[in-house]
């Protein structure tokens, strides 16, 4: 089984998987921002792949039904679809990225934390006026003030 890697789990890896790996290429863009001398080490042990644009719409309205597209960076939404194309397992300590894969039915690991309990949706509240949104935006569309997620209920 292909196990697909985010960075939160090469974060808090010493080693790697025994099983098959692969990555987005934006996972080791953010290992090279972050300076992780891991990268260099695991370099050659990283399958670098991308995932199809299909893959990527699928999980983007996925994650709009559950709330966490404002929450899910580029990179965390190309590991998700890489999941999907490849037929693999998330390997993830990001809450949001796994909310989405068990939305999806996408298998996931935890690798330094418990991980999420059970689906959550998101909705979206300004900080200002308390107007309630379903998708997170930079700011109020009435007041410009900032949002802030909160479980719906």
């Amino acid at each position: 089984m292909m196990i697909i890697l985010d960075s939160s789990a090469l974060f808090a890896m010493e080693d790697l998987p025994q099983e098959d790996i692969a990555v987005p290429e934006g996972v080791v863009r953010e290992l090279i921002k972050y300076k992780d001398a891991r990268v260099e080490r695991w370099g050659d042990l990283l399958r670098v792949s991308e995932c199809t644009k299909v893959s990527l719409e699928r999980v983007k309205e996925a994650a709009r039904k559950s709330g966490d597209i404002g929450k899910l960076s580029e990179v965390d939404i190309t590991v998700i679809a890489l999941a999907i194309d490849l037929d693999g397992i998330v390997m993830t300590d990001d809450f949001s990225i796994q909310n989405v894969c068990a939305l999806m039915k996408i298998e996931y690991r935890s690798v330094g934390t418990d991980g999420i309990r059970k689906i959550e949706k998101w909705n979206y509240r300004c900080t200002g006026c308390g107007k309630w949104y379903k998708e997170k935006m930079d700011d109020c569309s009435i007041c410009g003030a900032s949002m802030k997620a909160y479980r719906k209920r």
